[in-house]
């Protein structure tokens, strides 16, 4: 970031952490969208990512005065939104955590053929569709904490491994390494199960009525096929810097970003309007 928009966004912040709230609105425009995104992958599923959005936002409006321009302001609200995340225990995955090992034996053990139609008058290939981009996101599930954290900031956001690793607390090296290792590890997975994004059996479409039967879509709420989509180059835009770590990027276009769900911007806009947020103004 150059210098003028570097003396532009403090000056926005400086007049946000004084209780400014336009300029406080337009930073959360700025970063609520990564927050969502970064949310979704770390914990699998659009209710958990919006609660959990919210959670973070407000840590962030609350914690702006701490702000002191180190580092840019979006690597500070990735610090926020990742140190929160590695330690959220209220999504579900945290009570029913998965591994590479369950997920490969459901696919080669499930009983498809056994499962009635459930599509409830859902067209076939809707639900294919929601089900590819919740299975893939779910997937990363299967990855501990810190290399799901790993994966996805050099992944889907490719944030440079020298932010990345002050994010982390970790070396540039340790985090090209890791991120290497776990890409490969992903891609393998993939390679060996998925019939969608490698040479495996599993295909969506085969699989709609178990996955309704398991709960892991649901016809009458398709959180992915409403989600409103935005360029991956809006999401590569919010980092200074970015690098080619290896050649797999093109092996997880499953990572589509998606706008932040109206439910979390309604939530921040009541906080933004609401007593208890005057009552901060004044602290």
């Amino acid at each position: 970031m150059d210098r003028k928009k570097n003396e532009e966004l403090q000056a926005l912040v400086d007049k946000a952490a004084t209780g400014d709230k336009k300029a406080l609105e337009t930073l959360i425009a700025g970063v609520q969208d990564i927050v969502f995104n970064l949310s979704l992958r770390m914990l699998g599923t659009f209710a958990d990512a919006e609660d959990a959005t919210q959670d973070i936002l407000l840590k962030m409006i609350t914690h702006l005065s701490s702000f002191r321009g180190d580092s840019s302001f979006t690597t500070w609200v990735f610090s926020i939104a990742a140190n929160h995340l590695k330690n959220y225990k209220k999504h579900m995955f945290a009570r029913y955590p998965l591994s590479f090992e369950y997920y490969g034996d459901d696919i080669e053990n499930g009983k498809i053929q056994d499962v009635p139609d459930l599509t409830q008058n859902v067209e076939k290939d809707i639900l294919a569709e929601e089900l590819k981009m919740s299975c893939t996101n779910v997937m990363l599930q299967c990855l501990d904490v810190e290399s799901r954290c790993i994966f996805i900031l050099g992944t889907m956001f490719k944030v440079d491994s020298r932010i990345a690793g002050d994010i982390l607390g970790m070396t540039p090296e340790a985090y090209r390494q890791r991120l290497s290792r776990i890409r490969r590890k992903m891609a393998d997975f993939l390679a060996e199960y998925c019939g969608e994004y490698g040479s495996g059996r599993c295909k969506c479409r085969d699989r709609v009525n178990y996955a309704i039967q398991s709960h892991r879509i649901n016809p009458l709420q398709l959180d992915y096929m409403a989600a409103a989509e935005i360029p991956i180059q809006t999401m590569i835009d919010v980092k200074n810097a970015m690098e080619d770590i290896d050649s797999l990027s093109q092996d997880f276009s499953f990572c589509r970003p998606y706008q932040s769900p109206e439910r979390v911007k309604r939530m921040i806009q009541e906080f933004l309007d609401s007593t208890q947020f005057s009552i901060i103004q004044r602290l």
